[in-house]
């Protein structure tokens, strides 16, 4: 059975149950198909899957992420389990922090082995996140 890993709404990552792996997802307006700013991807062996809702990010990651495979999975690990550490202290203080931006808590362990992918797409989006809304999650800067 599927495992859901995390879930933000609004703020942009949702992660949850899918089959298939898949890098875009389409919507279909009037006659014509349009590629939307959702990206969908699960791990390799597909138990765990995100998916970013985020006006622009599908953009930016073509354009400024580097190539897959240019960081260790272990690399993209230890930063995640920072980011994500530092994103669950906020939204736990709303009236600190913009909980518009940290609607919900992200259920990411370092015991669980979520895959390149998973964490490839999630280090990015922090990274993509940090640098829109001008928000430092850790100590160390920002690597693209």
């Amino acid at each position: 059975m599927k495992k859901v890993l995390l879930l933000i709404a609004c703020a942009g990552i949702i992660v949850y149950s899918c089959a298939g792996q898949e890098k875009a997802m389409t919507k279909k307006t009037d006659d014509t198909t349009k590629v939307s700013d959702t990206i969908r991807i699960s791990s390799d062996d597909e138990e765990y899957d995100i998916v970013i809702f985020e006006a622009g990010f599908s953009a930016w990651m073509t354009s400024t992420a580097r190539p897959r495979n240019y960081y260790s999975q272990q690399f993209l690990e230890a930063r995640n389990q920072v980011y994500v550490t530092q994103w669950n202290i906020r939204v736990q203080q709303p009236s600190r922090y913009n909980s518009m931006w940290y609607e919900q808590e992200i259920n990411y362990r370092s015991t669980v082995d979520y895959g390149y992918e998973v964490n490839y797409q999630l280090y990015y989006y922090f990274v993509y996140f940090q640098q829109k809304y001008n928000q430092k999650l850790a100590a160390f800067p920002v690597r693209i």
